[in-house]
């Protein structure tokens, strides 16, 4: 649960119950898949998700529409150049102007609201580098004013722009489907596409005993569970970030994001009920950092925040390119694929969504070329090692080191055959058994004490306590017997 579920509306959709021939069919039904479909609306469009519309990445983002962002322009410059720095900055913008064009003409009552949004140094050892930040900004016609943050968080210099948004992305979301169901786009949740399979008219999609003919594919997925053609192993690394969200008397109206690592950042949400902080913070690449409860805590110590005001607490994972740009368009024939966000998922997916159906309807993108997926740089080659010491230090170390001290005894190891299992006690005394073994790529797995459940650091997929998958990038449960069967 996130703070966007809390007012959810329940949807009316169903599960794919017979065979499909469809022109394009979306995979992911969060913010990037239902703003392409709403893009290409007058298409024959089908749309699956494993779960429920926006219970993926989108369910648990901080919503923030903006392009300040910590200071990815000096670090696409850095590894790309000023002239793709520009690009993406452009882009940026140009994703908020479709977003708030969206909402005004179609009507969408999603709390879309303009705000200030702060990025700040808090360390003196941050400032020049935030400083050259600003500079780019400021080259570029960007209006930025150095500011104060207005709130209690500890920093050593802070800068503002005006022209940023927030809003609420599952009400986005409702809103798109009422849209796509005036269109007779069907939406097929709970529907878990396990295996795609080339033919010379296009693809066949597998799901459960049910299959999906179409034309073209667009993967709009947090990850894709297909190696080839992509690699996305090899080109990417995960980053987990950690949410609190909280209780307050005032809606300070701003966002704020620290500009290093590891990221901290916050904003406001009034729903006519109550008003909410959102903090973020303690990003670090999943194969390092692993105790869960110890973010948490460092999150309540630098925002203040006190536990009679806690709502919620829950975790995000996010994919990170090495040159801090997206992967947006074709893979392979008919083969199109969104993802690699590096954390800002709003701007990137409207973004995804507008370069995507432009392609489809033939219609030019000054973007269409900018973030090709087959990309592959030298930000891409230097960053191979770490890439790969990262892949092998989450690998083995779930391998070599299971029990992790901060378990405090509640989670039990033990083998079977040669077969490592995990039992989980519940507060009731109940024990949940798995399988220690993810079916995505083989690694172990790592228990999530605040969300109760089991996560993969290799590439994020998500199983209940009870080995149901419940993100991908795996397509299966793993086996809840002593008997390994599934």
């Amino acid at each position: 649960m996130s703070i966007w579920s809390i007012n959810e509306k329940e949807l009316t959709t169903k599960r794919l119950s017979k065979n499909v021939k469809t022109d394009i069919l979306i995979i992911g039904a969060g913010l990037t898949g239902c703003t392409t479909a709403y893009f290409l609306k007058k298409k024959d469009i089908c749309i699956v998700d494993s779960g429920k519309i926006g219970h993926g990445v989108t369910l648990n983002t901080t919503a923030k529409i903006n392009y300040f962002q910590e200071r990815i322009y000096t670090k696409i410059e850095k590894s790309r150049g000023e002239q793709l720095a520009i690009k993406y900055l452009e882009s940026q913008r140009y994703a908020i102007a479709k977003i708030k064009e969206i909402v005004e003409k179609e009507k969408i009552k999603c709390d879309f609201k303009k705000v200030p949004s702060f990025v700040f140094a808090n360390t003196e050892k941050e400032v020049p580098f935030l400083e050259k930040e600003i500079e780019f900004l400021k080259s570029q016609n960007i209006k930025v004013s150095k500011k104060p943050l207005p709130d209690k968080i500890n920093s050593y210099k802070s800068y503002c722009v005006e022209d940023t948004y927030t809003f609420n992305p599952i009400k986005f979301l409702e809103g798109l489907f009422k849209i796509l169901e005036k269109y007779d786009i069907p939406i097929f949740e709970n529907t878990r596409i396990y295996k795609i399979e080339k033919t010379k008219d296009g693809y066949i999609c597998k799901s459960n005993s049910r299959t999906i003919e179409a034309k073209k594919i667009i993967f709009a997925g947090h990850y894709p569970y297909f190696t080839m053609p992509f690699f996305l192993p090899l080109k990417s690394t995960i980053e987990k970030s950690y949410i609190i969200v909280s209780k307050v008397q005032t809606d300070k109206s701003f966002t704020c994001i620290s500009s290093n690592k590891p990221t901290y950042s916050c904003r406001f949400y009034d729903d006519g009920k109550n008003i909410y902080q959102i903090s973020l913070g303690e990003s670090h690449d999943t194969a390092f950092k692993q105790n869960d409860r110890y973010h948490f805590e460092r999150i309540k110590d630098i925002f203040g925040l006190k536990d009679k005001d806690i709502v919620l607490k829950y975790s995000n994972t996010d994919i990170m390119t090495p040159d801090h740009m997206p992967y947006i368009g074709k893979i392979d024939e008919s083969l199109y694929l969104a993802c690699g966000y590096n954390t800002w998922g709003m701007t990137n997916s409207i973004l995804a969504a507008s370069i995507i159906s432009d392609a489809l309807l033939g219609v030019p993108n000054m973007f269409s070329n900018t973030f090709s997926p087959s990309r592959f740089t030298l930000a891409h080659l230097a960053k191979i090692p770490y890439i790969i010491f990262c892949q092998t230090k989450s690998y083995l170390g779930t391998k070599l080191n299971k029990n992790k001290s901060w378990y405090r005894g509640k989670i039990r190891f033990f083998k079977v055959d040669g077969t490592t299992y995990a039992t989980y006690k519940d507060e009731n005394g109940l024990e949940h058994t798995i399988k220690d073994k993810c079916p995505h790529l083989g690694c172990s797995l790592i228990f999530n004490e605040q969300e109760k459940t089991w996560d993969c650091p290799c590439h994020s997929s998500r199983f209940d306590i009870d080995g149901k998958c419940i993100k991908g990038p795996s397509n299966y449960d793993i086996s809840t017997n002593k008997n390994g069967n599934k």
